[in-house]
């Protein structure tokens, strides 16, 4: 599943090339090196245009990071099925979030974005606190199951999520996006996801 979704519409195409270029720019140079002109240049848009759809450097910023969440989001939508094992729902949501976590495009929305949140925290702290607002799809399934009987309630359905992606990530996700390692072949994702998944129901799982 890629991030780079193209817009059909000439105006919702040149929004897209902008976000693409900023991202490239705040990645290559930094945001306080980074200037709409650059961004401009690279889109190959006038800054004109640049500024008809973002009134600031802050404000593209804040667009990648919607632009993240939405991503992470949208492969979180797992609905909780009573009748079906636990494993196998949990393993349907691993690999829709390893295939993110695969996707080169998110990659770099995750660098600039953990670039930004490290150099200069106060710029996105308002917007992760809104971020923070909305729950995961994760979580409302853990929740599910915890109602269900299925799972232990001695944590909170947050902190469940954060233990089954943080083993994930461990391997995943950070060594990628900090160390720039190449993604884990399929077979290593596959074992990856099934030791993860056994490990998290081992702890959490009632039967």
């Amino acid at each position: 599943m890629s991030t780079d979704i193209r817009p059909s519409r000439l105006t919702d195409r040149k929004r897209a090339d902008i976000l693409s270029a900023a991202v490239a720019e705040f990645r290559s140079f930094g945001f306080a090196a980074t200037s709409m002109d650059r961004i401009a240049a690279t889109a190959g848009v006038s800054k004109r245009t640049v500024y008809n759809h973002f009134a600031s450097k802050d404000e593209l910023f804040t667009a990648i990071l919607w632009q993240l969440w939405e991503a992470s989001q949208a492969v979180e939508a797992v609905a909780y099925a009573p009748a079906q094992p636990l494993r196998e729902q949990l393993l349907r949501f691993t690999r829709q979030k390893m295939r993110l976590m695969s996707d080169a495009s998110f990659i770099d929305l995750s660098r600039v974005a953990i670039a930004e949140l490290v150099h200069a925290p106060e710029r996105a702290r308002a917007m992760m606190d809104k971020l923070a607002e909305k729950e995961e799809g994760l979580a409302t399934w853990l929740r599910a199951a915890q109602a269900d009987g299925r799972l232990r309630a001695d944590v909170t359905p947050a902190e469940a999520a954060h233990q089954l992606q943080g083993m994930l990530k461990a391997f995943a996700f950070w060594p990628q996006v900090t160390m720039g390692q190449a993604p884990l072949s399929p077979e290593a994702q596959q074992r990856l996801m099934e030791d993860c998944v056994d490990m998290f129901l081992a702890l959490r799982a009632t039967a």
